[in-house]
């Protein structure tokens, strides 16, 4: 039991950190393409507190691999090309997450024989961790199901007629993405990709 306690306590500074980034590079991108609604919202902030979803923070600790937080408001209006900047948009949530999770690598991979050292090892599996999320959350994320980043990003690939019929599929989706995950098929299908590129990673 102290034991899963003490994990628990290790896992709250990677999992606020990496979903905030997430969300606060969503918002930025739309602020630099002309949508101050996140800014407007207070979204474009570090304070976790303003980003948590109670069920995808859930889902994150149990894991450790996959989850979400609260989505920044967008408002496509203010872009001058509405589909392909909502894409931009959205890709920027999972690029930021590849982005630490590489950061991070190079961090374990530089100090690895000083973090071994035993009084290091909270330090070391925090690393570890970080690495690990974020690479989760942006495999996870750009699975094209709604409201996951990956939607969004189809939608920009996608010709306008395929696009609008695709986006048909956006009152289910939380419920199929929640079916998916309960039914293990994330498990079978995401985990082994996640864990491939955090293998990828630690050996470069």
């Amino acid at each position: 039991m102290n034991s899963m306690i003490q994990q628990i306590i290790l896992l709250i500074v990677p999992v606020l950190f990496s979903i905030t980034v997430h969300e606060v590079c969503h918002g930025y991108a739309a602020y630099r393409l002309g949508d101050p609604t996140a800014m407007n919202a207070g979204r474009l902030t570090l304070n976790p507190i303003k980003h948590i979803d109670i069920v995808g923070l859930l889902v994150l600790l149990i894991t450790r691999m996959i989850g979400w937080a609260k989505p920044v408001p967008v408002d496509p209006r203010y872009f001058r090309n509405p589909r392909k900047d909502m894409m931009w948009v959205s890709l920027a949530g999972p690029a930021s997450n590849i982005g630490l999770a590489v950061i991070f690598a190079v961090v374990y991979k530089a100090f690895g024989g000083m973090l071994a050292a035993s009084y290091l090892f909270p330090l070391s599996f925090m690393i570890e961790i970080m690495i690990m999320i974020n690479v989760g959350l942006a495999v996870f994320n750009l699975i094209p199901i709604p409201p996951l980043d990956g939607s969004h990003i189809l939608e920009g690939l996608l010709p306008p007629d395929m696009a609008r019929a695709y986006s048909a599929i956006a009152p289910y989706g939380f419920m199929i993405l929640l079916l998916l995950i309960f039914t293990r098929v994330v498990d079978f299908v995401i985990f082994p990709i996640i864990r491939t590129v955090v293998q990828i990673l630690l050996s470069i």
